[in-house]
C-alpha cells in the first residue's frame, strides 16, 4: 500500500489542465504538432461524466475530455480523450472503446483517443481493443505512452525544458521512494533546486 502521502490522481489532474501543451508535446509530439495551438482549448470534464457515468469499465487516475482547433483537415475542431491510467487492468483497452464512440455519439465529431500509463507492470502496453462476430469486426486503436520506459533516462528527463519532463521524474520518484522517507525528500530537494535554476517564479513552482 502507498502511504497516504502518495496522492497521484488529483496532481495528474491539475497537470493536464494547466499544461496541456506541454503534455502533449512531450508525451504525443505527432498529436502536438496538429493542433491550432493559437486557439482556446476547453475542457469538458462535467460532459464526459455525463456521457459515461454509467460505464463501470475499472477506476483511473484522470479522465480528460478537451476540445481542440485543428490546423488542417474538414474538421476545424475535435475531442480529445485522455486518459491517465494507474494499475493494470484487463478491461482498460475496452474502457478507451467505450468512451471513445460514446463521445462521438454525442458530438459527431472526430475523437482521438490518448492513454498515458502511470503503472509499475512494464510489459503491459494496450493500444488496442477488438470485436469480431458473425463475420463483421471492429478494431479501436489509441495512442499510448507507457512511463516505466522514462525509468532508465531520469537524468535526461531532470534537464528537460518540458515541465512533464519534471512531473514523469517526480512520478517515477515517488514510486521508487515509497517507505524511504530520507531518499524521497532528497528527490524532492533535487527537483526543486532544479526548478529554480531556470528561474521560475515562486508561484509556477508550487503549481
Amino acid at each position: 500500500m502507498d502511504t497516504p502521502n502518495d496522492q497521484y490522481d488529483s496532481p495528474w489532474k491539475r497537470a493536464v489542465e494547466n499544461y496541456l501543451q506541454e503534455f502533449m508535446e512531450f508525451y504525443f509530439p505527432l498529436v502536438h504538432a496538429e493542433i491550432d495551438w493559437a486557439k482556446e482549448h476547453v475542457f469538458l470534464d462535467q460532459e464526459l461524466r455525463a456521457i459515461v457515468q454509467d460505464a463501470k469499465l475499472g477506476k483511473r487516475f484522470v479522465d480528460k475530455l478537451v476540445r481542440v482547433n485543428v490546423l488542417n483537415g474538414d474538421e476545424k475542431w475535435i475531442y480529445i480523450h485522455i486518459e491517465v491510467q494507474g494499475k493494470k487492468q484487463a478491461e482498460f483497452a475496452e474502457r478507451m472503446f467505450v468512451y471513445n464512440y460514446r463521445i462521438f455519439d454525442r458530438y459527431r465529431r472526430p475523437v482521438a483517443s490518448l492513454a498515458v500509463l502511470a503503472d509499475t507492470h512494464k510489459q503491459w502496453k494496450p493500444t488496442s481493443y477488438s470485436l469480431t462476430v458473425l463475420g463483421c469486426s471492429h478494431t479501436f486503436n489509441f495512442l499510448m505512452a507507457k512511463l516505466t520506459d522514462y525509468e532508465e533516462r531520469l537524468d535526461e528527463l531532470l534537464e528537460s525544458d518540458n515541465v512533464f519532463g519534471w512531473i514523469t521524474a517526480a512520478h517515477i520518484l515517488t514510486k521508487k521512494t515509497k517507505k524511504q522517507d530520507q531518499e524521497r525528500y532528497a528527490a524532492k530537494i533535487r527537483l526543486l533546486r532544479i526548478l529554480y535554476q531556470h528561474q521560475w517564479d515562486k508561484q509556477r513552482i508550487i503549481e
